[in-house]
């Protein structure tokens, strides 16, 4: 009886003291499961500008289980990894960080969960040890999220992705032919039988992270916009609610000043105040609004995921 095969797919982008250790570790847990299964390792190298392409080459001279695919440029954090998981072959998928903060201890326990006959696997972050702020936003915006989703579809928290896919979901996602995918809310939307795996996120402790303020707000926004119409029946309410507001104040203003005409001084202050948040409602709308227009955009687009510039280690070119 042959043995099933695991896919482990990593994206990287100046990760060259990571790499080995990541290599190190996959390795040291596939073969502990090297009686019941075969497996890969694929990375991406999002044209690194340090010598991460340069490790991934010594790596995969000599050992055939490692495979790169390095892309013609900086693909980003998003669209690089989804296209790796849909280039993998295995029985089932893991994508992980290639930052070791998606552990690669967990392994065995997303390969048993799917034994036991779930098609997704997530891992979950319940607890962090990055800065506590930084979980205290995170957990926020994913209790945010799932307030406002009127998807139909459970959005587990603490969930960026890393976990193990069925290669029947892998089919399902080569059909979508999504440019821009939210994989976390996507596998999700599937319906495919879902189970969790608690872990503990580790620090970073080698190089730099490459999330910033627009990555995170990037990735927000996309969860926001694929999961829920509410920003925009929102815009549409506080439009009605503060125009009712602002003609019921026209006409206090207008009965106190026929009342007390000499008494009641218009003034500059409160007409200045109503400029103001006013623009600011527009412009905080306007650019909801937006969101979902370039989110169309990205659709109509339809743009590649990657453009490869290299592929090492696939037998079939």
């Amino acid at each position: 009886m042959s043995k099933k095969k695991i896919s482990i797919i990593s994206s990287a982008y100046n990760e060259e003291t990571n790499i080995p250790l990541l290599y190190a570790q996959v390795k040291e847990q596939m073969q502990k499961l090297s009686a019941k299964y075969d497996y890969e390792q694929l990375v991406l190298d999002n044209a690194s500008q340090d010598g991460t392409l340069r490790v991934l080459r010594e790596i995969a001279a000599q050992d055939p289980h490692f495979k790169v695919i390095a892309n013609a440029r900086n693909f980003g954090h998003i669209r690089s990894p989804y296209y790796g998981i849909l280039q993998c072959g295995g029985d089932a998928v893991i994508y992980m960080a290639s930052d070791l903060q998606d552990p690669p201890a967990v392994l065995p326990q997303l390969i048993q969960k799917w034994e036991e006959g779930y098609k997704v696997v997530l891992g979950q972050k319940t607890q962090s040890k990055e800065s506590p702020l930084f979980f205290m936003v995170r957990k926020f915006y994913y209790w945010l999220l799932n307030l406002v989703n009127d998807s139909g579809t459970d959005l587990p928290a603490n969930c960026t992705g890393f976990g193990l896919y069925d290669k029947c979901v892998v089919d399902e996602l080569r059909k979508l032919n999504e440019p821009y995918p939210y994989l976390r809310g996507l596998v999700c939307e599937l319906g495919y039988a879902r189970a969790l795996v608690p872990f503990v996120q580790p620090v970073r402790e080698r190089g730099f992270t490459k999330n910033n303020f627009y990555t995170l707000y990037d990735n927000a926004m996309i969860g926001f916009t694929n999961h829920t119409k509410v920003p925009l029946r929102l815009a549409a309410l506080g439009g009605f609610v503060l125009g009712g507001i602002s003609l019921l104040l026209a006409l206090i203003y207008l009965v106190l000043k026929l009342l007390f005409w000499d008494k009641f001084p218009m003034g500059t202050a409160p007409i200045l105040l109503s400029v103001l948040l006013f623009s600011s409602v527009q412009l905080f709308f306007i650019g909801i609004i937006g969101e979902y227009i370039g989110a169309i955009l990205t659709q109509v687009l339809h743009r590649p995921l990657v453009i490869e510039k290299e592929r090492i280690n696939f037998k079939d070119k």
